[in-house]
């Protein structure tokens, strides 16, 4: 058995099912989340994300809908359509054993503003001008892929739009930091918190 389709990046995981059911409380909110193998994290929600959930949470950003990269069985995405109703979130994924639990939990939850879907990163995003991308990067994927996750998100947000990345320090921060300024002129340390950076960058206008 070929250990890369094991792996939460494959298209099409092929380890033995093993489901589990995940709650997770932010506030006021708590949503339970169903899990499974091949997917990223299938036991908890992994902490970066419950990091990157609590700093996405005090965004203030464009009001032009939001995209969720890399989004798994959908914890950051369903959260942010929680946290903001009226905005359509857009959650994409390699993964379809992720997507379909993301669809799943997000029935389970009673979500319905999102659209869940497959697109390797950028490849068929259904919106454009987004006020808030997410990521937590699928670091064992290769640092090409983390990097066109963060440089090509300048091509999808509006301006003005928020780019909301969460990266270990020993996992490739302070490159992610420095593309980040690149890309954008801009990058911000929002939160450290056990070796998890949550990074911002702001796309300006020319």
């Amino acid at each position: 058995m070929n250990e890369k389709n094991q792996m939460y990046f494959a298209t099409d995981p092929n380890a033995k099912h093993d489901e589990h059911i995940v709650d997770y409380k932010i506030d006021e909110i708590d949503l339970k989340f169903t899990t499974d193998a091949g997917v990223f994290s299938k036991m908890r929600i992994d902490y970066g994300s419950g990091v990157l959930i609590k700093a996405m949470k005090q965004m203030a950003f464009p009001k032009s809908n939001i995209l969720d990269v890399g989004t798994g069985y959908g914890p950051i995405g369903l959260f942010a359509a929680k946290f903001w109703p009226d905005q359509q979130v857009e959650m994409v994924d390699v993964n379809e054993r992720g997507l379909d639990l993301a669809k799943r939990n997000a029935k389970t939850n009673q979500i319905t503003n999102v659209d869940i879907h497959s697109s390797d990163i950028y490849s068929d995003i259904h919106g454009q001008n987004f006020g808030l991308i997410v990521t937590n990067p699928p670091i064992r994927a290769g640092k090409k892929v983390v990097s066109s996750i963060i440089a090509n998100a300048n091509n999808y947000l509006t301006i003005g739009g928020i780019l909301l990345v969460v990266i270990q320090k020993k996992q490739g921060e302070p490159s992610a930091r420095k593309l980040m300024k690149e890309v954008y002129g801009n990058c911000e340390i929002v939160t450290r918190d056990k070796g998890y950076y949550i990074l911002k960058a702001v796309k300006r206008a020319n």
